[in-house]
């Protein structure tokens, strides 16, 4: 599985909308936040390996009603207890 983020930008009045159509519909989503500064959530995706994240972003995300801006971050490790450097 790849994991990325992606911070997305809403039209006014549509945060909660956006935030629900994302867990709603799409499998993908793991988490989505409300967050202060220039973007109102940031959402946490899971995609098979093979996977286009370009294409997910651009057909599933960008898409839904009130998204006005993403920006996508990709991940590369994940360090967690369980999992650190020197695993």
């Amino acid at each position: 599985m790849r994991q990325f983020y992606i911070f997305i930008k809403c039209e006014l009045g549509k945060t909660y909308d956006v935030a629900s159509a994302l867990v709603d519909t799409l499998e993908e989503t793991r988490q989505v936040h409300s967050v202060s500064g220039a973007f109102d959530l940031l959402a946490q995706f899971a995609v098979d390996s093979e996977a286009d994240i370009g294409r997910f972003v651009n057909l599933k995300v960008q898409t839904i009603s009130g998204v006005k801006d993403t920006q996508t971050i990709i991940c590369f490790n994940a360090f967690t207890r369980d999992r650190g450097l020197g695993d």
